[in-house]
């Protein structure tokens, strides 16, 4: 089983969040449990190449 990295944060009755390696495409829930399964949603449809152009954040060694 893959794992990724999340950031989600409440504000008032509503859980936001995104995955860390696509920071742009952010998703919400009405709880913790349905923002993680659209979280789930997002990532597959970001990693199907389902959405166009998609933005990602990656590392750069420079040194």
């Amino acid at each position: 089983m893959k794992t990724v990295q999340y950031v989600y944060w409440q504000r008032e009755d509503a859980w936001i969040g995104h995955l860390a390696e696509y920071p742009d495409y952010w998703t919400q829930g009405r709880s913790l449990d349905e923002l993680k399964e659209n979280l789930r949603d997002l990532y597959a449809d970001l990693s199907s190449g389902a959405i166009p152009e998609v933005r990602r954040v990656d590392e750069l060694q420079v040194a």
